[in-house]
């Protein structure tokens, strides 16, 4: 006869608890460092918090459930140096997609149609502040 299991959140939350009591009756304590996030790392949280709650308001479950796997990945993983790895291909995805909406557009006022140099003009335009919104450094 097997023993019924305890939900996953019950034990971690038992785990964590016996983890404490034994270390607290050793009079051993985690570092501080370990335990505060950095101020980057609270910033993306911060903005992450802010989408999803966005997402909820508009019902937009999907959105709302990448969103809290986003939130509980950088809850247990932030660092400074993966958010900087992050933002550093973040950068260049942009950098690449403005120099291809450059291309487009040379191509197109070389051909000289009014109508598609506009277009390219309007996602080079769109590709460019996309490219500042991802360069700018998260709030401290």
């Amino acid at each position: 006869m097997t023993r019924p299991s305890r939900p996953r959140f019950a034990r971690s939350l038992l785990q964590q608890a016996l983890t404490c009591a034994v270390f607290g009756a050793l009079g051993l304590t985690l570092p501080l460092a370990a335990s505060a996030a950095s101020p980057a790392c609270e910033a993306k949280r911060a903005e992450i918090e802010a989408s999803l709650a966005d997402a909820q308001a508009r019902g937009q479950a999907q959105r709302a459930r990448g969103l809290k796997k986003a939130l509980d990945a950088n809850t247990s993983n932030c660092t400074d140096a993966s958010l900087a790895k992050a933002r550093d291909a973040d950068i260049r995805a942009a950098q690449k997609e403005v120099a291809e909406r450059e291309a487009d557009l040379s191509a197109a006022q070389r051909k000289g149609d009014a109508d598609k140099i506009a277009r390219r003009q309007a996602k080079l335009d769109d590709a460019r502040a996309e490219l500042e919104r991802v360069s700018r450094p998260l709030a401290q």
